[in-house]
């Protein structure tokens, strides 16, 4: 299947939305013309304007939220009701390109499974968020093993079929792209990048840098440690060992007797690294499980709006 053909009737373009009345008509307008047999869809996440009917107007299809839930559970909703084999998921801010949809889709074709679109330092909101998204993109490459150029970008395609496969990991709230990166690099799925330059958003940012820069380092070391535990427990074991063995060195050549508190490091030393050997392998076994049984759930707490 060639996902870049902008006439495959098996892409959906998913747009999670809440209060964009004022650009979602003009975005949605733009990506029809584009991609005149894409399945365009708008979540509409309870907005208190006319969110959703500017989006039908302009030839969306509408799935509406019976109250606000939040932008994860928005893209969550988009993918249960999509119908694509390939999902493209940006803002209806109108901060992301229609012309960079096609950017995506051609990268996929290389063979990834997933590829994101990686602001340059211009698209990001002020220094403190270019400096928070540096850390996460640091701390995200050094736990998974991969670079990661852009952690927390919502633009990106993805194929449906593995997409579903972790919409239950998928937190409510702003952190899905961080989620949904994570777990495709620690299950072992090939994600690539394509340099873009998003615009400013129009309107009021719904992130906040703390609040939200916290949730991602916690979602950071849960997506870790829920996929390869060892990455978190083999250093923490390692630090206790080095320090027992350097605690019972001094504390030996200064009196000539063992230090309790050297075996007490030791002793923890090796228990942290027996608990991260058998998550490691309830992971691998659950992991296996799981995903033999993937099912995408059924919503019931949305209605849906043509």
């Amino acid at each position: 299947m060639k996902a870049a053909a902008d006439n495959n009737p098996s892409l959906t373009i998913i747009l999670p939305a809440y209060n964009e009345g004022g650009v979602i008509g003009a975005v949605v307008a733009k990506l029809a013309a584009d991609f005149p047999h894409a399945e365009l869809l708008v979540v509409d996440d309870c907005s208190t304007d006319d969110t959703a009917a500017r989006a039908a107007e302009a030839g969306a299809r509408v799935v509406s939220h019976k109250y606000n839930m939040g932008n994860g559970a928005a893209i969550k909703t988009g993918v249960r009701h999509a119908k694509g084999e390939i999902l493209v998921f940006m803002d209806a801010d109108g901060q992301h390109r229609a012309a960079d949809v096609q950017r995506l889709l051609e990268k996929l074709d290389e063979g990834y499974d997933m590829v994101i679109g990686a602001r340059n330092a211009k698209g990001q909101a002020g220094k403190r968020r270019l400096l928070g998204n540096f850390l996460l993109n640091k701390l995200a490459s050094l736990l998974t093993g991969q670079r990661i150029l852009d952690l927390t970008s919502g633009f990106r395609a993805a194929r449906a079929e593995i997409f579903r496969q972790f919409l239950y990991l998928l937190p409510n709230g702003f952190s899905y792209p961080t989620t949904s990166t994570m777990a495709f690099l620690r299950s072992g799925y090939s994600v690539g990048f394509i340099p873009i330059e998003a615009r400013r958003r129009q309107g009021k940012s719904k992130i906040r840098l703390l609040r939200d820069g916290i949730r991602f380092l916690v979602i950071i070391m849960r997506i870790t440690t829920l996929f390869s535990p060892m990455r978190v427990f083999f250093p923490v074991s390692l630090f206790f060992f080095l320090a027992g063995v350097t605690r019972y060195l001094w504390f030996y050549l200064e009196t000539g007797n063992f230090s309790n508190m050297a075996g007490v490091l030791l002793i923890s030393a090796v228990l942290i690294f027996l608990i991260g050997l058998v998550s490691e392998q309830i992971t691998a076994l659950h992991y296996g499980f799981s995903r033999s049984q993937c099912r995408p759930p059924e919503d019931s707490s949305m209605a849906e709006s043509e």
